[in-house]
């Protein structure tokens, strides 16, 4: 397994704009693994949830999808998180960030599935940094990830899924929302974090 990129492309656009896409961004072997390990799990998706541990709650005003933390229990999780230490260390290198793990889940959208705009980190008030999607099937309606433009109502950028595409944005800075979904979408999301904990106590995995 191995990335498909130019070398440096997705660090000089997260410089330069906050996000990268990146199409073909691992091996094809690597996305058809994590599809096969999807469709293996289906039945232990959950609805998703707002908020963190004590404060978790599902309210479908807000989002419809199902997840499934990655919990090392196929060879498909391990080489995706083995491909993200891999970039947390780049990043590490280039923005001197002290960036110290990455978590994830499998997300799971079916007809009429959709997540209102959110921010994935307030400022000052969580630990993730970078907001990463990697979308494993290709969509042919509904489901686009919409970017809006910094403290704008505006949209940067809409994101039609694409197997094999990876996207990556700074999370205190970019407001998102993905669409309606027509067709089943599938994606792995995951998010690069500090410890912004105290006392040297590590902060809960999510």
């Amino acid at each position: 397994m191995s990335l498909n990129l130019i070398p440096g492309r997705y660090l000089t656009d997260i410089e330069t704009h906050g996000y990268a896409v990146i199409e073909n961004m691992f091996d094809e072997t690597l996305t058809n693994a994590l599809i096969e390990d999807c469709y293996c799990i289906n039945p232990n998706f959950k609805s998703a949830g707002i908020g963190r541990q004590q404060d978790l709650q599902i309210d479908k005003s807000i989002r419809t999808d199902k997840t499934f933390w990655f919990d090392g229990s196929s060879q498909a999780q391990i080489d995706y998180q083995n491909a993200l230490e891999d970039i947390r260390v780049n990043l590490n290198r280039y923005f001197f960030l002290g960036l110290f793990d990455y978590e994830c889940h499998y997300a799971k959208y079916q007809h009429g599935d959709f997540y209102k705009k959110h921010y994935d980190a307030f400022k000052g008030r969580s630990n993730r940094v970078f907001t990463t999607v990697f979308y494993l099937n290709t969509v042919q309606s509904g489901g686009e990830l919409v970017i809006y433009k910094p403290k704008s109502k505006d949209v940067e950028i809409t994101i039609q899924p694409k197997a094999g595409t990876f996207v990556m944005f700074e999370s205190e800075r970019f407001m998102h929302e993905v669409l309606p979904t027509i067709d089943n979408r599938y994606s792995v999301a995951g998010w690069f974090r500090k410890n912004t904990s105290i006392s040297g106590v590590i902060d809960p995995p999510r």
